[in-house]
């Protein structure tokens, strides 16, 4: 670990002009990945702005009926909620499928948003890699690569996005509120994160000096029909290999709207935004979601080891919309 200097900001503002100044300067928060990242030299700041104590540790009804989620309010705080767990149930079930007890006791939102990929030769400073320093190469895109992307993948980059609680929040839709040095603004969340294109390093589409404040969950009246579905190697604390996110509503025997999301299978959380088009007004059943399946799939190039994720998220993704239009529950 490199020496740096520590600083706790006093507020939102000073933290945003601590950081501006030094552009090498990072927010720690919870810290739970990137006290992981400093101890292996991934990321060696200048100072690191510690925010933990700022007031973003409440969640708040807003008056159009959204949730306004404190960008310091910690895993098992959110999970717990009442309102998240009686009408974002997709949520709940995203966050408990992650981590351990301990970690999500104080990993914070804002931080499990921002949590860099868990890529082996990332994370090994003995291979290149183009997320570390770009233009060294992606060794990963010829090597072992079982757990790598399927879609939205680039030849500078084949990891995926970690994340549970956020393939959850690019179904319900939710926005990321932050503050820079130009002021507040508010960014979609399928557009918070970023595809690696020829800019792998960045895997977000915040500004120097931009922090995260808060989560805005929007009114959504059938997630209470969410299925959070995730495969994985082990059943306790292991990243997805791919994992899928689902509500759907049902009116007769149609449907009248969905959501469908998917995690471990791009280096963002992936909304299938063609496959919620195609199912709009088809059959609930198992036909519909087959072809659904198909269509949310069209994209993938698989690597030479993950080829067995197109057919394993198919199964996933019929499998949490059968669910989800049975009125939900656990996948």
């Amino acid at each position: 670990m490199n020496n740096f200097t520590y600083v706790r900001a006093a507020s939102v503002k000073d933290a945003v002009k601590r950081a501006v100044a030094d552009h090498h300067a990072m927010f720690i928060g919870g810290g739970t990945n990137l006290v992981d990242r400093l101890k292996v030299f991934l990321d060696q700041p200048s100072q690191l702005i510690d925010i933990s104590r700022l007031q973003m540790q409440s969640i708040e009804k807003m008056t159009d009926g959204s949730l306004r989620v404190g960008a310091l309010v910690t895993n098992t705080a959110l999970a717990d909620h009442a309102e998240i767990r009686r009408n974002y149930p997709i949520l709940t079930r995203a966050i408990l499928s992650g981590a351990s007890q301990q970690i999500r006791n104080v990993a914070t939102v804002g931080g499990n948003l921002l949590q860099r990929t868990r890529c082996p030769y990332y994370y090994d400073t003995a291979f290149p890699c183009n997320k570390r320093e770009p233009g060294s190469g992606c060794p990963a895109a010829t090597g072992i690569n079982r757990m790598h992307a399927i879609l939205g993948a680039s030849d500078q980059c084949v990891a995926v996005h970690p994340s549970d609680m956020c393939v959850a929040l690019a179904a319900l839709d939710a926005v990321v509120e932050v503050t820079g040095p130009k002021g507040i603004r508010q960014i979609p969340f399928i557009n918070f994160h970023r595809l690696p294109e020829n800019t792998p390093q960045r895997d977000s589409n915040l500004e120097p000096g931009e922090l995260i404040t808060s989560i805005i969950l929007p009114p959504v009246s059938f997630a209470k029909s969410g299925v959070y579905l995730k495969l994985r190697d082990r059943s306790s604390y292991s990243f997805a290999l791919i994992s899928v996110a689902a509500a759907v509503e049902v009116a007769g025997d149609k449907i009248k709207n969905v959501r469908l999301a998917m995690g471990g299978v791009a280096h963002k959380p992936w909304r299938a935004t063609e496959a919620e088009k195609f199912l709009i007004g088809k059959p609930a059943d198992i036909a519909t979601f087959t072809q659904a399946a198909n269509i949310a799939l069209q994209g993938a190039k698989p690597l030479a080891h993950n080829g067995y994720k197109v057919e394993l998220t198919k199964r996933a993704i019929r499998r949490a919309l059968t669910v989800s239009a049975q009125g939900g529950g656990i996948a």
